[in-house]
């Protein structure tokens, strides 16, 4: 059994983006390109694919890549990690989302560091620069104590300046202790069973963020932060954003 493992949960369907991890950037579904990078970043972790369809299994393992066929109801991506380390037996569990083609193996280090720490769960924000992010609801925030654990993650702006209403500029957006949630993570894999064992959290339903779950239920989250801001493919825009940064 390892002792890390990435694993990435991968689902068909997206209800923003159609069957956007099948998405071709320069004619390479866009798993691929994820996993490509993943390899390339941090080749000194297993790496593993939680998929739901056979359509998604085909091209990871046409390119070598180990896959695990998952349930296809699951009700997060987190409940198919837990599904399939059930199989890999990993001591700790690195999340990388499957459509963040840019992340870094110094992204996936800090989140390895993190977890073997007192808290079992981990993941990593960034400062917002611009307020036009801060609006977007696609782009999920995060505020944290001071003893950088999460206090709460939304789609919403947080917190809210009242005595500035709508006069928010891109300085003060860059300065205020609000940051911009990246989908990375790491777990234990014993939260990782305990998590899968507990029901949908009523957050968890209303702002669709799976790791509400885990604060609903008393559970702390250790948050890093990087000064890579990454790129999450959530819209077609963003896909070309992504092919545009290849140069």
């Amino acid at each position: 059994m390892p002792k890390f493992a990435i694993i990435v949960p991968c689902r068909l369907e997206s209800s923003r983006f159609p069957r956007k991890l099948l998405h071709e950037v320069r004619g390479v579904p866009l798993v691929l390109w994820v996993a490509r990078r993943i390899a390339a970043e941090a080749p000194e972790f297993p790496l593993w694919f939680a998929v739901d369809d056979a359509l998604l299994e085909a091209p990871l393992r046409e390119a070598g890549f180990q896959t695990i066929m998952t349930r296809a109801d699951h009700q997060s991506g987190t409940d198919r990690l837990a599904e399939a380390n059930r199989t890999v037996g990993a001591e700790f569990v690195i999340n990388v989302q499957a459509d963040e083609p840019l992340v870094t193996g110094e992204q996936i280090r800090a989140l390895a560091e993190l977890v073997q720490g007192p808290v079992a769960m981990a993941t990593l924000a960034t400062p917002f620069k611009r307020v036009v992010d801060f609006y977007n609801a696609n782009q999920v925030k995060v505020v944290m104590r001071r003893d950088g654990r999460a206090l709460y993650f939304s789609r919403s702006r947080m917190p809210f300046p009242r005595d500035l209403g709508l006069t928010i500029e891109d300085d003060w957006v860059a300065a205020n202790p609000c940051r911009k949630h990246l989908g990375l993570y790491a777990y234990t894999a014993m939260l990782l069973e305990q998590f899968a064992g507990l029901p949908q959290g009523q957050l968890e339903q209303i702002e669709k963020l799976e790791q509400l779950r885990v604060l609903e239920n008393g559970y702390d989250i250790a948050v890093g932060l990087t000064d890579d801001p990454g790129l999450g493919v959530d819209t077609p825009a963003d896909a070309e954003r992504f092919e545009a940064a290849l140069g």
